[in-house]
């Protein structure tokens, strides 16, 4: 599912732009067909949303210490096709120490994006370069966080992917509603090494990586819509799950979307009732003042998991600040996950965003 997040971003992004009212162009959008390889991972020209997006658990080789991470490229158009935008988030979370740092960068770009691959995606801040290289799961990404308050705050990694790319939908392109699509498939666990700088420590870390690329992504965009996007990676049988419900306060609809990536590479996918998400308790932000969900019961009947999801940090929420007009709020952050498969106990990781609650 699209991360409701950048869409918010854009639709305010478009309604603070009074001067010149900007529409998002989409007749520039490839034809939602099927993901084609390599070919989707390049940059899609004049795109009217479209992002390169990594979250996950990295470990402290030495210690053993956990932390989390995320880290997006989002590009979008203008202007039918005549201004590209690009945007930058980078968070790291600390458990032992309950610290979550985040960064963020927005720029009109002076040039329109091209196709070529592999990958090289750059922004700066403040004299930092942040990057983002590679394709198909071969990815090398660095970034340092900037302010006062992320003095000390890095990372540098590199992947490789350790599971086949999954095709959400069975095609790479999910139904959002009645003749709404949008490109979307993942690498589900990507083994990274490399360091994190937390409080200015670093870290030589491993870990495995959940990745996401999607694209055609503005035609959702709709007062009221929020969601919850869980990615959850299983140790034991070595399965991931992606689930998202989306919620519109205007209609009270409510739509399932998910995957389920089996041990042995089988690509389900599920919506309606194949799933249910459940919040158990909830945590009200004292910056935002908004209330999220804080534990959720996750049960997929037809695979046999009854799972719990929780938070590893209360204070993962993101406050992205723009032309000092508005702010915009959401949670995501990382979680562990306990429960069930098929009777027997298993643990696992997620990572979880929580938009317009």
């Amino acid at each position: 599912m699209m991360r409701l997040s950048t869409a918010l971003l854009l639709s305010l992004f478009l309604s603070a732009c009074s001067s010149f009212k900007p529409v998002p162009t989409t007749r520039f959008n490839p034809p939602a067909t099927r993901a084609e390889l390599p070919h989707e991972e390049a940059v899609h020209p004049k795109n009217s949303l479209e992002w390169w997006y990594l979250t996950g658990h990295l470990r402290d080789q030495a210690s053993g210490e956990e932390f989390g991470i995320e880290y997006v490229f989002f590009h979008f158009n203008l202007k039918d096709g005549k201004d590209d935008y690009q945007m930058v988030n980078v968070a790291i979370t600390d458990p032992k120490g309950q610290q979550f740092h985040y960064d963020y960068q927005l720029d009109k770009l002076p040039r329109l994006l091209t196709d070529s691959l592999p990958l090289r995606l750059r922004d700066s801040k403040a004299g930092q370069i942040w990057k983002f290289d590679g394709q198909e799961g071969k990815y090398q990404f660095s970034a340092a966080l900037t302010g006062k308050n992320n003095q000390g705050y890095a990372l540098n990694l590199s992947t490789t992917p350790t599971k086949p790319v999954l095709l959400h939908g069975g095609t790479g392109y999910e139904n959002y509603g009645p003749g709404i699509v949008a490109g979307y498939y993942s690498y589900p666990r990507l083994a990274t090494t490399g360091t994190l700088t937390v409080g200015g420590q670093v870290h030589q870390v491993s870990g495995e990586l959940w990745y996401d690329r999607q694209w055609n992504c503005t035609s959702i965009v709709a007062k009221g819509v929020g969601w919850d996007w869980l990615s959850i990676q299983l140790d034991q049988p070595r399965e991931e799950l992606m689930l998202n419900t989306l919620r519109n306060t205007e209609t009270g609809q409510q739509l399932n979307n998910g995957s389920f990536y089996g041990a042995a590479n089988e690509n389900v996918h599920l919506n309606g009732s194949d799933f249910t998400l459940t919040p158990l308790t909830s945590w009200t932000s004292p910056r935002s003042k908004k209330t999220y969900p804080a534990k959720w019961r996750v049960q997929v009947p037809s695979q046999g998991y009854d799972l719990l999801v929780e938070p590893l940090v209360p204070q993962q929420e993101l406050a992205l600040r723009f032309f000092h007009a508005f702010t915009m709020y959401y949670w995501e952050g990382m979680c562990k996950v306990t429960g069930t498969h098929r009777g027997q106990p298993v643990t696992g990781k997620a990572y979880v965003e929580i938009t317009n609650r």
